[in-house]
């Protein structure tokens, strides 16, 4: 046997609860270094701990709510937001897509990628979709359609003159008034 066979046949100098208890304690060092660096103010971490236990809070919006249905309307005018149909027509379809209540209507206004699609004051293409959209959100509001279950979005890649609406369903929305549906027994 060589010198070399001897070297890998030799048993370990530590035992390996030892090496474990070692990398243990270096990663609780370094725990402790990471959050006295990180200079957390300690107050602010256990009022937030606190309420984070003792406050009841609603349930999470979504931010984008599963979409269920859609409809185009347009094409507008070159830099108008005057509606090119009728708003009963819009108004008719909002109503019989989100007749659920737990339903969220999205109005997305879009511009055509011309430049002659553009704000005629400002010149901007994102004031003009923003136009459209409000132009198609008021005309469902006079109708009826409550202006709590509508909201408005612009879409910045420019495709087409016109405005998107999506019915999404938005799931059950907390009421603050309503009695706890928790019974203590």
């Amino acid at each position: 046997m060589n010198a070399l066979d001897a070297r890998f046949d030799a048993p370990p100098a530590r035992p390996l609860w030892l090496v474990t208890l070692a990398d243990l304690a270096l990663l609780l060092v370094g725990f402790f270094v990471f959050v006295h660096a990180s200079q957390l103010d300690r107050v602010a971490l256990a009022s937030a701990i606190r309420h984070g236990f003792t406050h009841e809070s609603a349930p999470p919006v979504s931010a984008a709510p599963m979409a269920l249905d859609r409809m185009g309307v347009g094409p507008f005018a070159p830099a108008s937001a005057a509606l090119p149909v009728d708003a009963g027509y819009i108004a008719r379809w909002a109503a019989g897509a989100a007749s659920d209540g737990r339903t969220i209507l999205t109005v997305t206004g879009a511009v055509a990628d011309d430049p002659a699609d553009r704000d005629a004051v400002t010149g901007s293409a994102a004031l003009l979709a923003s136009d459209r959209a409000r132009a198609v959100a008021a005309a469902l509001i006079a109708a009826g359609f409550p202006r709590d279950r509508i909201r408005l979005s612009t879409d910045p890649a420019r495709s087409r003159a016109g405005v998107t609406l999506s019915v999404g369903f938005a799931g059950n929305r907390h009421d603050p008034a309503a009695p706890s549906n928790r019974s203590l027994k």
